[in-house]
């Protein structure tokens, strides 16, 4: 199934030149306005960066996943896999597509139309929901750009949808008065694609700059500690990714950037200094307050750590962040998948995340032609009734001397979100705002609930209300703790928050 002409013309645009006279200045952190505050090592950054207090606040966000390898929706490294022969995605790819000699990953990018993407009425969904942020990913493992770059030709602007989905996606979600940010993982592009140098494929047309410097992979577990000392690139693809952050740097301004694990790894990191100096610059200028994720690496003080589809087990002296998706497997969009975590599982997660000191980054994925599926929307659009209600807990909150109490303490670490945990009345989780303490009960009961933690020795209790409940509660304080009657109606199907003063 070659597309001989799709190929010539995604060739031929490598050799347009470009018009476009940007060229940033990798050689410096100073801004166009001169602005040199930030330097690029860990103690200049420390002794002038603090997280902003948006971030603090908004507790939850939103992750998108999209780009051409939502056309199979397979698998979400289908990129990489496509071109393993040990890879179920690559027999896949054969039979569905034919030999990827003849029909590479560049072929799905014309197939990536993205026909009927809305960026406001994406913007208003995750308004719905509750996000106080949303990330898109700007460029993923596989090289392709949704925004205008100037030193990628392979982008969305020249090819497949023909917009600028970056700019388009700033523009709505700034509208809705959310919080933008951005996700880049051209750090990983250089190793992406190197299992396609193994055997007969375009990939081994070195002129095809989609497919990056092709070095073979050093990693072990991409998320363990051990690989920190790892190359997982080398100095071309460093100068070139750093080149491409001062372009999304200064045309579109975000106040996020996250990143994978790549960035984090020892041979990266002079070049990520130089990175987040000229980003925290640069917000200076914007008058913005930023944040920075990365996996490892990098001090809890100088950038938000992030803990990939899981949790911490204890609250932590900065702030953190999940990022996990409403899928259990894949984050870009999978025909197959049905297998959502449900609204129950998400709200339990958020609650515990936020009681220790947590943001929830929950990621969609989109089809290739723009729509989100309803089955996404209708997860989202149900957090967001919760947090109508129940919000007041969540936004703008601050841990407890201890996040929570209960006999399930739920999972922890990297990669351990899947299961559900299964949580009873007696499993409660803390936050406060000013003199207020929230009890969140993580399970309904018809009977009573007692907080151990709040004994009559800790702090006396004025008064107890549940939010989104008009009824008046029966309790009592004393050496048990506060044991408080629940009222007879459920004001939401999920967690339930009391409000104690």
């Amino acid at each position: 199934m070659c597309n001989k002409l799709s190929y010539f013309f995604l060739l031929s645009v490598l050799f347009v030149s470009c018009k476009n006279e940007y060229k940033p200045d990798i050689s410096t952190v100073r801004t166009s306005k001169g602005t040199e505050v930030f330097q690029p090592d860990s103690a200049s950054i420390a002794s002038h960066y603090k997280i902003p207090d948006w971030f603090s606040d908004s507790k939850f966000g939103i992750f998108i996943h999209w780009g051409p390898v939502s056309v199979p929706a397979y698998d979400g490294w289908y990129a990489r896999n496509m071109y393993d022969v040990n890879s179920h995605v690559y027999k896949h790819h054969v039979e569905t597509y034919g030999p990827v000699t003849e029909f590479g990953f560049k072929e799905f990018i014309p197939m990536f139309k993205a026909e009927k993407f809305d960026p406001q009425a994406w913007a208003r969904l995750f308004k719905e929901a509750g996000a106080r942020y949303v990330v898109p990913v700007a460029e993923h493992h596989d090289g392709f750009a949704l925004y205008n770059s100037t030193f990628n030709p392979w982008n969305s602007v020249k090819m497949g949808p023909k917009r600028d989905i970056v700019k388009e996606l700033r523009a709505a979600i700034l509208a809705e008065g959310l919080h933008f940010g951005l996700s880049s993982h051209r750090a990983e592009n250089c190793w992406f694609f190197s299992e396609g140098m193994k055997i007969p494929s375009d990939v081994q047309d070195t002129t095809i700059t989609l497919y990056g410097e092709r070095i073979q992979e050093p990693d072990g577990p991409t998320l363990s500690r051990e690989v920190v000392h790892q190359d997982g690139s080398n100095e071309h693809s460093r100068r070139d990714w750093l080149t491409h952050m001062y372009e999304i740097i200064d045309q579109y301004q975000p106040e996020l950037l996250y990143f994978d694990w790549t960035v984090g790894k020892e041979p990266f990191q002079e070049t990520f200094y130089k990175f987040m100096a000229y980003y925290y610059n640069n917000a200076i200028d914007w008058n913005k307050g930023v944040v920075v994720n990365t996996k490892f690496g990098y001090g809890d003080n100088i950038q938000v750590f992030d803990i990939e589809r899981g949790k911490s087990d204890q609250i932590r002296p900065y702030p953190w962040q999940t990022d996990t998706s409403i899928g259990k497997v894949f984050w870009f969009h999978h025909k197959d998948e049905s297998d959502l975590k449900s609204v129950n599982h998400l709200i339990d997660d958020l609650v515990d995340i936020v009681s220790k000191n947590g943001n929830l980054l929950l990621n969609v994925g989109p089809r290739a032609d723009g729509t989100i599926p309803e089955s996404q929307q209708k997860v989202l659009r149900e957090i967001g009734h919760w947090l109508q209600v129940n919000g007041e807990a969540i936004y703008e909150t601050r841990p407890w001397i201890k996040s929570g109490e209960g006999p399930n303490k739920g999972t922890a670490g990297y990669m351990t979100d899947s299961e559900q945990s299964v949580y009873t009345s007696k499993d409660i989780r803390f936050t406060t705002r000013k003199d207020t303490l929230y009890a969140t009960v993580l399970s309904w009961t018809d009977g009573f609930v007692t907080i151990e933690s709040l004994s009559e020795d800790v702090k006396p209790v004025h008064s107890v209300s549940m939010l989104g409940c008009d009824e008046q509660l029966d309790w009592i304080q004393n050496k048990s703790g506060l044991t408080v009657k629940f009222p007879e109606e459920k004001p939401t199907d999920y967690a339930h928050v009391l409000k104690i003063q």
